[in-house]
């Protein structure tokens, strides 16, 4: 399991909110996220984190001999790909987010939030599909799901993925479970809701810090072949760091890919967990 941990949302700020208390919501999101990374931590070294992944490349490997990569025209078989992800939105920050991803012509994969997200933000979800990103689920109120009952799972898990087919016509195969923690209840869970879940390889961790070059360096010191990055554009050093990430991956002779693209000609497995 990812020893990384992410902070848990609160309803994203208005552009005209003072100052203010944008800095003092930040400081109690970092606040939360810097204590759950120690707990985090000390559950996946006691063992109780440990959780069966398929990488891409199997994904790939095990698709029928041949077979041509399902979406677009990269082939991840042969190109260097890498998959930039981004969770807990949509934010204030979201629209300029796709504008840049707009310009620089790179296609993400949102992991969104239903509570105080999707339901505010409905039209920046309609952007994200129809400018060609993967929409997936964060769960509706980022609850961890190894601690609630079958019951609450299911609505986490039913109710984002509801709103996201309302908006764009299509139901989200993929979802991330907050702070990445997960195990065989929810993966049978999942299985019977047709969701696969997808973690990460690359962390930022970009609710410790607004500074957009450390963000930046934190992404390029670890990024590899079939990597998953994991930004969240609900923080204001993010959204900034993403043009220069972009520019020095390319420069590296990097492909990018929604997490579908990354493994095609295989598809998600519903019940079946992904990371690099």
């Amino acid at each position: 399991m990812p020893l990384t941990t992410e902070a848990t949302p609160t309803p994203a700020h208005a552009i005209t909110d003072a100052p203010r208390k944008m800095h003092a919501t930040g400081r109690r999101l970092r606040g939360w996220a810097l204590a759950s990374a120690a707990a985090c931590l000390a559950l996946t070294l006691s063992g109780c984190a440990e959780v069966d992944t398929t990488a891409p490349s199997t994904a790939r490997a095990e698709a029928a001999h041949g077979a041509p990569a399902r979406f677009g025209t990269v082939d991840c078989r042969e190109a260097k790909c890498i998959a930039l992800t981004f969770d807990a939105g949509p934010s204030e920050n979201s629209a300029r987010l796709l504008d840049i991803l707009k310009q620089k012509k790179v296609p993400a994969t949102f992991f969104l939030l239903g509570k105080r997200h999707i339901e505010k933000y409905p039209e920046l979800v309609k952007r994200m599909a129809a400018e060609g990103h993967e929409v997936a689920s964060h769960t509706w109120d980022h609850k961890i799901l190894t601690r609630i009952s079958d019951k609450e799972i299911r609505e986490e898990l039913n109710r984002p993925d509801e709103a996201i087919e309302r908006l764009t016509g299509r139901k989200p195969t993929l979802m991330r479970p907050p702070q990445g923690r997960t195990d065989a209840d929810v993966h049978k869970i999942c299985k019977e809701l047709g969701l696969a879940e997808v973690l990460w390889s690359v962390t930022a961790k970009d609710y410790t810090t607004d500074d957009s070059a450390l963000i930046t360096k934190r992404v390029l010191d670890q990024s590899s072949r079939d990597g998953i990055i994991l930004l969240h554009d609900i923080y204001p050093g993010t959204v900034p760091a993403v043009p220069g990430i972009i520019d020095a991956l390319k420069a590296r002779g990097y492909v990018f890919v929604t997490v579908p693209q990354l493994l095609a000609p295989g598809r998600a497995e519903p019940g079946k967990v992904y990371r690099p």
